[in-house]
């Protein structure tokens, strides 16, 4: 069965004031929605990026070059993503129209290619 990366962007729509039960309700809320993936049948694998961290690397003209990232400037920034197994975009997009994510950024869906 193909599978399929959810790329998860913060569009810079979650309170940094929030209480941390606010944050546990967030929390609880993906758990749920991936536990009912799963219970659709579906492989699913996900993992949050640390906030404000990262590196870009770039290689042209052979040398590397490494910044600090993500981009201080980018409106989005990834946040995370999920991996799924599906038979189809459609059925991805199905499985994420109740993700919680879409309240606070965007969702890109990318097939994986079987190598």
């Amino acid at each position: 069965m193909p599978k399929f990366v959810l790329l998860l962007r913060d569009a810079g729509r979650f309170d940094p004031n929030m209480s941390p039960a606010e944050m546990q309700a967030i929390v609880q809320r993906y758990i749920a929605w991936r536990a009912k993936v799963q219970q659709n049948g579906r492989a699913i694998t996900g993992h949050k990026l640390h906030d404000k961290q990262g590196r870009v690397l770039n290689g042209a003209g052979g040398a590397m070059k490494i910044t600090d990232g993500p981009y201080a400037e980018a409106r989005e920034v990834m946040g995370g993503l999920f991996v799924i197994e599906a038979s189809s975009y459609d059925e991805v997009v199905e499985l994420t129209r109740d993700c919680p994510h879409l309240d606070f950024g965007s969702i890109e869906i990318r097939e994986v290619q079987p190598t």
